[in-house]
């Protein structure tokens, strides 16, 4: 006679996973890697000034190039003209509409002579927006390590390149350099006017951030509001270690990126 109960066999994995996302949306995500994919390498090419006279393949060349689909690289085309880094024309076809300077972080720094192609190479002009002596805010004299309220001076500009602003400075410097600072013509970039004014410079720190730009920040630079820009705040010590400037740099990030190469030196990594 039978016991009526039904034998349990016990569980094993089969060895194929299983998605719990359905096949839909698993498509839609990994269609929306592959466009960001496609469009941070044609951005690299766009900004490395790879393409002869800025002059991009055409869809089919891409599609074939990066074996993607058309709608894939019609989508990270648009993303690259949403940023403003490229123009597309009906019947010539899509073109870079700038190529950003790229300078090497140690030249940004004002520690070594810039390349001659750099924009640090007295290859910008200020339009000066402040030139003039205030009590140090607390925030600027806490940064700069002396009491709130003393004397310094504040020097706010627009570096043009080709008339073209590209970032937005706003430096607080201490005497006595700001009096040479105060007193010296503004003629092209800052390195070059502590040049010119006779002011030594021993270290230089950055602390690089990056957010969109807000109303007021857009408009000094001639961008859209939200549109990236690099955030900088800069200080500057004289031979001895003393911190005599701080300075607040808006820079726009279609116009200018920042190189830097590390070398690797064996049995000092830790």
């Amino acid at each position: 006679m039978s016991s009526g109960n039904t034998a349990v066999m016990p569980w094993r994995p089969s060895g194929k996973r299983r998605s719990l996302a359905s096949p839909g949306m698993r498509t839609a995500a990994q269609r929306g890697h592959e466009v960001r994919r496609l469009r941070d390498m044609l951005r690299a090419a766009v900004q490395g000034g790879r393409y002869p006279d800025g002059q991009l393949p055409g869809e089919a060349e891409l599609m074939a190039a990066h074996r993607a689909s058309r709608a894939t690289v019609r989508e990270a085309l648009s993303l690259l003209r949403a940023e403003g880094l490229i123009e597309r024309v009906q019947g010539i076809g899509t073109h870079a509409v700038v190529r950003p300077a790229d300078e090497r972080l140690v030249e940004a720094h004002g520690v070594i002579r810039p390349d001659q192609h750099s924009l640090l190479n007295r290859r910008t002009r200020p339009r000066l927006l402040d030139r003039s002596e205030i009590a140090a805010p607390a925030v600027v004299a806490d940064r700069l390590g002396v009491p709130a309220g003393t004397p310094c001076l504040r020097l706010e500009y627009v570096a043009l390149h080709q008339e073209e602003p590209v970032w937005l400075a706003t430096n607080y410097a201490l005497f006595p350099e700001a009096a040479r600072l105060r007193d010296c013509p503004f003629v092209t970039d800052w390195y070059a006017l502590m040049a010119d004014a006779g002011v030594e410079f021993g270290q230089s720190e950055f602390i690089i951030g990056a957010e969109p730009a807000d109303p007021l920040v857009a408009a000094v630079l001639g961008i859209a509001p939200g549109a990236p820009v690099l955030v900088t705040e800069q200080t500057i010590a004289d031979p001895a270690g003393r911190l005599f400037d701080l300075a607040f740099i808006h820079t726009r990030a279609d116009r200018f990126r920042f190189v830097s190469r590390g070398t690797r030196v064996p049995g000092r990594e830790a």
